[in-house]
């Protein structure tokens, strides 16, 4: 990695929010206008049209951060500002995809003489130019200059109305039973004398996780799956008629065969034939997984014939309480936020040779004075800088993901990543604790690979398919005894029992055919909803659970109006199960009796994470590896 003399990108903290916004965003729109008429005026050879090119691209994708504030800044008019900005973006950069001037120019490069990086990003721009309609007449490219338009909007709306749209319910404080003392202490009666209990995360999965009245379980779940309903049923529609439209126009038979060309897994045929691969094969196993709930149930239920999609956490818990010696209120303790941030940092600075060194907040000038933001050092260099914003707050972004603050280009920009979860300030379940690895994967994955030179390839921007892979692979560390014993304590001081992990080991071994088979269903909603039109999305949704889950779906509910992901991996969600896959043959290069060492851990670390999207991921794997992925250490893990 190269030394970097960079400095962090300059935030106004307690200042003008909403004026900086809008002037980093114009500004950097505008430069990147002008590096675009440098390469359709100036110099005519390769590298100098490259260089200029990626001087663009790099201003665009600063101009993009918009999308953050827009996700997470407190002010409301700093996030309707930043979706104007999102806008403006995306028009601009459609407007590129269609200039038949900006085109000619790549389209008449010679790739003689360039090295690997630069024929790389040629091949790829060229592709982009197609995929974006340069080539058709001119009506068509102004129809899908409006469908761009209208995309972004419905998109921004969609995401809103599920930022937006936090619910409740209100239960009599004798239903919280079963309920952990601190989370109870959390939820004092109104002066209603009820208790007010919310869809957002902290409130919500503790409760559908340990309260014993499954009557309010069944309320506040179909709460929670109604979120956003019924606005986003019709923008949801819409959007993918939009999507439809423009599939049709650049001459693709539908949506997901334009969205998996530039994807590991190729054709859209191919994700529904993946679908069914996955589902066939833990069918099975999930069908054992259920008759264990069920049998559970009928203890509390004498009769009982189903288990709903709601009851699997309750349920679930309970067999691993009561068949694995395992009490998810015990574990918990020894999982108080501030230990588990600071032991996510020393476990992946260890395991990567990384330097965390916190930086205060008038320093690095953030917009919330819960956001965490450390520098990132390497052999004693910064190279990048990231954020943790992990609580939830009004108007913030509802679910856990990485975003892109600075993408990092050697020389010019440090890589900052931001990273925006909805967690609880106490102690967190044990499954929290593993999407925070998961989530801070993307985040490593970011600064790591945001140290060449072409913006295009910087940080997480391997095929789409292939980026949840390292996060998942990461989730191995948040299981392993040695590794908790680093920072699992609870308050007496002291650190989590070995039986007890393993014993947590063995639980979490079951419902995997479940999750597998349930991970199937959304896959489809993703897909099927995109590969045709389909008048009543709830009935289809329904169907389609009914076809892929082991769960009847949830009467009353309409789950794909708060289904984020329908958004942002369109039909695409299959890429949870497909990079898992590939996660657990990454993983098979570890040695699990020592989870740091040092050599396997480099290779990883520079040959998959620092590369960013310089290779392709199956490259990327096979450098790695040392051959093709397979999917036998997937079929290994769901036999166990």
């Amino acid at each position: 990695m190269p030394s970097s003399p960079l400095e962090p990108l300059e935030l106004p903290g307690s200042g003008d929010w909403l004026t900086w916004v809008a002037e980093h965003g114009e500004g950097q729109l505008a430069e990147a206008a002008r590096e675009v008429a440098l390469v359709k005026s100036g110099p005519t050879d390769a590298d100098t049209v490259l260089a200029t090119w990626n001087r663009a691209e790099t201003a665009i994708a600063n101009a993009e951060a918009a999308h953050l504030w827009a996700e997470v800044h407190p002010d409301a008019a700093v996030r309707d500002r930043a979706d104007e900005l999102s806008q403006q973006v995306q028009k601009f950069v459609t407007e590129l995809g269609q200039d038949r001037d900006l085109f000619a120019v790549f389209d008449g490069l010679s790739a003689d003489g360039l090295d690997d990086g630069a024929v790389r990003v040629l091949e790829h721009t060229l592709r982009d130019f197609r995929r974006a309609g340069v080539d058709r007449d001119d009506a068509t490219r102004d129809r899908l200059r409006e469908l761009s338009e209208q995309g972004v909007k419905l998109s921004q709306d969609f995401g809103r109305n599920i930022r937006d749209d936090v619910r409740s319910i209100r239960v009599a404080p004798e239903r919280l039973a079963g309920l952990p003392d601190d989370y109870r202490a959390a939820h004092p009666a109104g002066d209603d004398g009820l208790v007010a209990i919310t869809t957002d995360y902290p409130d919500l999965v503790p409760f559908m996780t340990f309260a014993s009245d499954g009557e309010a379980r069944h309320e506040l779940a179909l709460t929670q799956n109604n979120v956003a309903w019924p606005a986003n049923d019709q923008v949801l529609q819409d959007l993918l008629a939009v999507r439809r439209e423009t599939a049709s126009l650049l001459g693709y038979d539908s949506w997901p065969d334009l969205d998996t060309e530039v994807k590991m897994i190729g054709t859209g045929q191919a994700i529904a034939d993946f679908i069914e691969r996955i589902s066939s094969a833990s069918a099975e196993r999930a069908a054992q997984d259920k008759g264990v709930l069920l049998a559970r149930k009928q203890v509390d239920q004498p009769g009982a014939d189903e288990v709903e999609v709601f009851e699997f956490r309750h349920y679930g818990e309970l067999v691993r309480r009561e068949q694995y010696d395992v009490d998810g209120q015990v574990v918990r303790t020894y999982f108080p936020f501030e230990q588990v941030r600071q032991g996510l940092l020393d476990v992946t600075g260890r395991l990567f040779g990384l330097e965390w060194t916190p930086v205060g907040r008038d320093e690095a000038g953030t917009w919330h004075d819960e956001v965490a933001s450390y520098d990132v050092g390497l052999d004693g260099v910064r190279i990048g800088r990231i954020h943790l914003d992990l609580h939830p707050r009004e108007g913030k972004f509802k679910h856990a993901a990485q975003f892109d603050l600075v993408k990092g280009v050697a020389g010019h920009q440090l890589p900052e990543g931001v990273l925006v979860c909805n967690f609880n300030r106490g102690l967190m379940e044990h499954d929290e604790v593993v999407t925070l690895f998961h989530e801070f994967g993307h985040l490593v994955h970011h600064v790591l690979g945001g140290q060449g030179e072409w913006l295009r390839f910087s940080g997480v921007a391997t095929e789409w398919d292939f980026v949840e892979a390292p996060s998942q692979m990461l989730e191995e560390w948040a299981w392993d005894a040695d590794v908790l014993a680093t920072f699992a304590r609870n308050a007496a001081g002291e650190t989590i029992p070995v039986d007890l992990v393993a014993a947590m080991r063995r639980a979490d071994q079951f419902g995997k055919g479940i999750y597998a088979a349930h991970q199937m269903s959304y896959a489809a909603r993703s897909y099927y909803f995109h590969a045709g039109p389909n008048d009543d999305l709830t009935a289809f949704g329904d169907e389609l659970q009914r076809r892929y889950s082991v769960f009847p779906p949830l009467e009353g509910a309409h789950m794909h109006c708060a289904f984020g992901h329908l958004d942002g991996y369109s039909s695409g969600y299959y890429t949870y199960m497909w990079s898992l896959v590939i996660a657990k043959d990454l993983f098979s290069a570890f040695d699990v009796d020592d989870m740091f060492a040092a050599d396997v851990a480099g290779r990883y670390r520079d040959r998959v994470l620092g590369m960013g999207g310089r290779k392709d991921a199956a490259d990327l794997v096979a450098d790695f590896l040392g051959r093709p992925y397979s999917f036998d250490s997937w079929t290994a893990w769901l036999a166990e």
